[in-house]
C-alpha cells in the first residue's frame, strides 16, 4: 500500500490519509450578498428562468481532526476560541427560479485561476477576461438542461475580481520560495512579481540564475542581476545578447504563507453542504439536490484529479462529494496546492515551470506499481478505501499528450496498456489544442513558429456533460473510452513520428520529459525518467486513436496540439498551449509532402458533405449532440471557404 506525500516546503514530510472520522470541520454561515433574477428573466426550456445568488461561505475546521491534519501548515494557522481554523470563500450559485423545473443535479466547475470557463466550453460565451462573469448565458446549454450551476473560490490571492478563497496567513512560518519567470520579450529590466513577501530583502540572502532551456546549467553571467523593489517585488536586469525565451529563477526567503490545502476542504464542504450533507443550523440556499457533477478545466481539471486522489471527495462525515468527475486537459498532473508556500498557478511544460511539484506518480486511475519511483497505487486509491469514488470521464486533447504526458494515464511504463476501473472513462480529442471557446480563427504571434490551432472540442464534451448526467441520474452507461494506449500500437515514441515536410523543412518536436524529482533540495534533482509517447499520426500529421472534430476529421490542414518556439525565445522547445494549424499547400509546391486542398475536396459542396458525414457519426457514437451538427458544419465550411480563395 502507497503512503500519500504531501511535501513541506523545501523537506518531505509523509502525512498518511486515514480514513474519515466524526470531526469538526463545516460550513458556519452563508452570507448572501446579493439574489435576484439572473439574464433578466430569460427562459430556458423547461428549466425556465433562473435565480442568481452571490454569497461568502464561511468554513470553519479543527486542525486536529483527521482532515485537518492532511493540510500543510494548518497545525500553525491561527484558531478561534473554540480552537478551529476560519476561513471564507466567494460563492456563485444559478438555480431554476422553480426549483421543480430543475433536474436536481448541481454542476459544479471548479474556477480556472478564479474564472469561468465552462461556458466558453459548454454555453459558446466568448472567452473571459480578467475576471469571474457569468452574465453572458450563451445559447444556456447548462441552463437548458435544468442544473444548477455552482463556482466558489479555492485560490487565494488572485484578485477580488476573481472568484477566490481567503485563507488566514501562518505567523512566524518561513521558508524558501522558488520563482521563475520568462519573458518572452526584449528589455534591458523587468519587474516581477513574487508569489510572497520576502522574510528579508538581503539581497545576500537570494539567488537568481539564468538560463536558456530547462536542462542547461544554472549561470550567473556578467550582467544579470536583481534588486528589492520592495518586499513583494524584484526588477531582474538581464544580461546582453540573452535569449528572450530564457528562465531566471529566483530562490528568496519567504513569509506569509497560508493553509493553501483548504482549497481542498472548501471546495468539498461548500459542494456537500449545498447538496444538503451537513445537518446543523446553517440552512443551505438550495433544496431537493439529488446528484453532483464536477467539471475541472486546465489548471482546475488538475485539482480535480488532485482532490480525488487526496481523499478529499469524501466529506467530514465520510459522504460522497461529487458523484461525477470531469477533469478536462489535466493529462497526468496534479497541482502544487497542498504545500507550504505552495504556487497553485505553476504547471509543468517542456519550457515553461519544468521542474515544480505537482506531476508525480501516480498518474492514472488503475492501480499500479510503478518501476521509476519504486511506488505503488493510484488516483483513486483512498477513495476506493473509502467508497467515495465519483464516476470519471477524464478529456484530454493532443496538447496534453505533448505537455502533459498523457500516455502515463493510459499506459505503464513498459508500453503496454492499462485496464481501466469500470466507472472509468477517457476520451482523447485527436488534433485539438488546450482551450478554446467556440469560433475561433488562427492566430500567428512572434514566439511561437506555426500560426495557432482554432478548433474547440466543444461540441463534444457537451455531449459527454450529458452522458455523464445520464451516467449519475439514471444509470446509463458514456460511450466506452476512446484514448490511446488503452489498446496496443497507438502511441509511439516521438523520435518515429515521420511528420510532413512543410515549408521544406521537417519539425522536430519532443514532449515534456518527466523524472522523478527531489524536491528536498533546491533546485531539485532529477532521478529516473519516465517513458512519454505520443499518438500515431497520418500522412498528413494529423494524430490518430481518439475522437476528431468535424473540422478535423475533414481537415483544411494540419492540426496539432503542440507549437514550436521561435528563434530568439528558445527555439526548438515546445510553445505554449495553443497547438498549430498549418494549411495545405497550394497545388505544385515542392517544399511541402501534402496534398492540396484542391485536390481532396471537388468545391465546397464536397467539403460540407465530408464535414457533415464526420459530425454525424459523431451524433451515433454519442459524442456529439444531433442539434449541434448544422452549426459545427457551418463553421467547418466557413474554414474551408476562407482556405480555398
Amino acid at each position: 500500500m502507497k503512503q500519500h506525500h504531501w511535501l513541506l516546503g523545501a523537506a518531505a514530510a509523509s502525512i498518511v490519509a486515514a480514513v474519515p472520522q466524526a470531526s469538526e470541520a463545516r460550513v458556519v454561515k452563508i452570507d448572501v450578498a446579493q439574489r435576484g433574477s439572473a439574464f433578466d428573466g430569460k427562459s430556458f426550456g423547461k428549466a425556465g428562468a433562473y435565480e442568481r445568488i452571490d454569497a461568502i461561505a464561511h468554513l470553519a475546521i479543527d486542525p486536529n481532526s483527521d482532515r485537518g491534519k492532511r493540510v500543510a501548515l494548518l497545525d500553525k494557522a491561527p484558531v478561534n476560541d473554540a480552537g478551529e481554523v476560519e476561513f471564507t470563500t466567494k460563492v456563485t450559485i444559478l438555480t431554476p427560479k422553480d426549483a421543480e423545473a430543475g433536474t436536481g443535479t448541481i454542476f459544479y466547475e471548479v474556477p480556472n485561476r478564479g474564472r469561468n470557463l465552462s461556458f466558453p466550453l459548454l454555453n459558446l460565451t466568448s472567452s473571459p477576461e480578467n475576471t469571474f462573469s457569468v452574465d453572458d448565458p450563451g445559447d444556456g446549454y447548462l441552463m437548458s438542461r435544468g442544473y444548477t450551476l455552482v463556482w466558489s473560490g479555492w485560490q487565494a490571492g488572485i484578485g477580488k475580481d476573481m472568484m477566490q478563497i481567503d485563507l488566514p496567513v501562518v505567523p512566524g512560518v518561513t521558508g524558501q520560495s522558488r520563482e521563475e519567470f520568462i519573458f518572452d520579450k526584449g528589455g534591458d529590466t523587468q519587474t516581477v512579481a513574487l508569489s510572497y513577501p520576502a522574510a528579508a530583502t538581503d539581497p545576500a540572502r537570494a539567488t537568481l540564475t539564468v538560463r536558456e532551456k530547462p536542462g542547461d546549467e544554472r549561470q550567473t553571467p556578467e550582467g544579470l542581476s536583481f534588486r528589492y523593489v520592495d518586499d513583494e517585488t524584484i526588477e531582474i536586469t538581464r544580461p546582453k545578447d540573452m535569449d528572450d525565451g530564457a528562465i531566471y529563477e529566483f530562490v528568496y526567503p519567504a513569509r506569509d504563507a497560508v493553509p493553501a490545502g483548504l482549497a481542498f476542504i472548501a471546495t468539498a464542504d461548500v459542494v456537500s453542504f449545498l447538496r444538503g450533507n451537513q445537518p446543523g443550523d446553517v440552512d443551505s440556499p438550495l433544496t431537493g439536490v439529488d446528484h453532483t457533477i464536477g467539471m475541472g478545466i486546465s489548471q482546475s481539471g488538475r485539482f480535480l484529479r488532485d482532490f480525488i486522489y487526496q481523499g478529499f471527495n469524501a466529506d467530514d462525515g465520510g459522504r460522497t462529494v461529487f458523484d461525477g468527475a470531469m477533469p478536462h486537459i489535466a493529462g497526468s498532473r496534479k497541482t502544487f496546492t497542498n504545500y507550504a508556500f505552495a504556487q497553485p498557478g505553476r504547471y509543468s511544460r517542456q519550457h515553461e515551470d519544468h521542474d515544480y511539484p505537482g506531476d508525480q506518480f501516480p498518474f492514472t486511475y488503475a492501480e499500479t506499481t510503478d518501476p521509476v519511483s519504486g511506488e505503488s497505487g493510484s488516483i483513486l486509491t483512498l477513495c476506493n478505501e473509502t467508497q467515495t469514488c465519483p464516476k470519471v470521464i477524464q478529456t484530454d486533447s493532443s496538447t496534453e499528450f505533448w505537455q502533459a504526458r498523457a500516455s502515463l494515464v493510459s499506459t505503464d511504463q513498459s508500453g503496454e496498456p492499462l485496464d481501466m476501473p469500470e466507472d472509468v472513462r477517457l476520451f482523447f480529442l485527436a488534433g485539438a489544442p488546450h482551450y478554446n471557446g467556440w469560433g475561433g480563427e488562427p492566430k500567428q504571434g512572434d514566439v511561437c513558429v506555426y500560426p495557432s490551432n482554432p478548433v474547440s472540442t466543444g461540441p463534444t464534451m457537451r455531449a459527454l456533460v450529458a452522458a455523464m448526467d445520464e451516467w449519475v441520474a439514471d444509470g446509463m452507461a458514456p460511450p466506452d473510452s476512446i484514448y490511446p494506449g488503452l489498446q496496443k500500437d497507438q502511441l509511439v515514441d516521438p523520435v518515429s513520428l515521420d511528420l510532413p515536410r512543410i515549408d521544406g523543412e521537417t519539425p522536430a518536436p519532443m514532449p515534456n520529459p518527466l523524472a522523478v524529482m527531489d524536491h528536498s533540495v533546491t533546485p531539485p534533482k532529477a532521478g529516473k525518467a519516465y517513458r512519454v509517447m505520443v499518438p500515431k499520426i497520418d500522412a498528413d500529421g494529423l494524430p490518430q486513436g481518439g475522437v476528431q472534430e468535424p473540422a478535423i476529421a475533414a481537415p483544411t490542414g494540419t492540426y496539432w496540439g503542440w507549437n514550436l518556439r521561435a528563434k530568439g525565445y528558445g527555439e526548438g522547445d515546445l510553445c505554449g498551449l495553443t497547438g498549430s494549424f498549418v494549411a495545405f499547400p497550394a497545388p505544385g509546391s515542392n517544399a511541402d509532402s501534402r496534398k492540396p486542398l484542391s485536390e481532396r475536396y471537388a468545391d465546397e459542396a464536397a467539403y460540407r458533405a465530408a464535414a457533415k458525414q464526420a459530425a454525424e457519426a459523431l451524433v451515433d457514437k454519442r459524442l456529439m449532440l444531433e442539434g449541434d451538427v448544422d452549426r459545427v458544419v457551418e463553421s467547418a465550411t466557413r474554414r474551408y471557404g476562407a482556405a480555398a480563395q
